[in-house]
């Protein structure tokens, strides 16, 4: 849940961007940078912060990203100017590293060959905090307003300050004895020798950015293609619910890849995700076929970055904040 949590932060906004356009008096390209933003700021925070997880005690780095967002958070909630709002929408996006520090931090308390169904839980809970805020967003904003929304997440992050270090281990994760932990000019030069030496991990970086990437593209045209048929925008928000087979699925995929091994599990929702993708072109105004496309491209990509991860996580345990920065 503390996934769900975090990562639900950045998704408040697709709902309610038109009402928050509205507020500020921006225009819809305008109000668009606020994500963009949030997005570009999260891929800085991964590069310059997830590293420092292989340095710095888990649990004290957990909480004080988490108060960045609480802060950040709080900024975009009591908000008067579009400006401060995408400003604090960026730094969201800087401390939103949580949701990938916990599934390194987490993986390495559990039995090896628990791994998959440790990872396919942890990525169910990102699942429904992107569905979740979507969802809930809306609801909020339609009936309290969009800061409404911002004041619930505001208040998700202060639980977390007070749970997290509660929950999570006070020791100082486990180092090599007599071992000097590396500096931060070394965390960040040794990324790339690590790209180097364990080619699986940017390789399933490569197949996750291809399969998000046709996550992307689907739901676009989805949004484009069932209002130009009659369809209303509702229509599409409750296809977006079809998700939720993944927060039910995701721990038994993670048992399953376990259970006879993640490169194969892999190769096999592979094959899913590209029969759903072969069915689009025949689906045209068969919502039905389009419902069966859907659920076959969700299920496959939320299971190919489960693989991906378990075989990532199953490679040097101690560097594994790095490998989850480089995937």
């Amino acid at each position: 849940m503390s996934s769900a949590a975090v990562v639900a932060n950045a998704y408040y906004i697709h709902p309610l961007i038109t009402p928050v356009a509205e507020e500020f008096g921006v225009s819809g390209a305008t109000v668009g940078l606020a994500p963009a933003l949030n997005q570009i700021a999260l891929a800085l925070g991964i590069l310059l912060l997830l590293p420092l997880g292989d340095r710095i005690n888990n649990r004290k780095l957990i909480t004080v990203f988490v108060i960045g967002q609480f802060l950040a958070m709080l900024a975009m909630a009591l908000s008067g100017s579009f400006l401060i709002f995408a400003a604090a929408s960026s730094v969201l996006g800087f401390f939103t590293i949580a949701p990938y520090l916990l599934p390194a931090y987490v993986t390495q308390r559990v039995n090896p060959a628990r791994i998959g169904h440790v990872t396919g839980i942890m990525t169910a809970g990102v699942t429904f905090g992107i569905l979740g805020s979507r969802v809930g967003g809306g609801l909020l904003g339609h009936y309290f307003g969009w800061r409404s929304a911002y004041w619930v997440g505001v208040a998700c992050m202060a639980l977390l300050v007070v749970l997290l270090p509660s929950i999570m281990e006070r020791k100082q994760d486990e180092k090599p004895a007599n071992s000097e932990p590396p500096r931060y000019s070394e965390l960040l030069r040794s990324l790339w020798p690590i790209f180097k030496s364990l080619p699986e991990v940017p390789l399933g970086g490569l197949i996750q950015a291809l399969s998000f990437g046709l996550f992307l593209a689907l739901w676009i045209a989805i949004g484009l293609h069932l209002p130009r048929n009659g369809y209303g925008v509702d229509t599409v928000g409750y296809l977006a619910i079809i998700a939720i087979v993944n927060v039910l699925g995701s721990p038994y995929v993670g048992r399953f890849a376990d259970r006879i091994g993640p490169e194969r599990t892999r190769i096999y929702f592979c094959l899913i995700q590209l029969a759903g993708v072969c069915l689009l072109p025949f689906a045209g105004n068969n919502l039905w076929l389009l419902v069966i496309a859907v659920i076959l491209n969700s299920i496959g990509g939320a299971s190919v970055d489960i693989c991906s991860k378990t075989i990532m996580f199953s490679r040097a345990p101690e560097i594994r904040t790095r490998l989850m920065t480089i995937y």
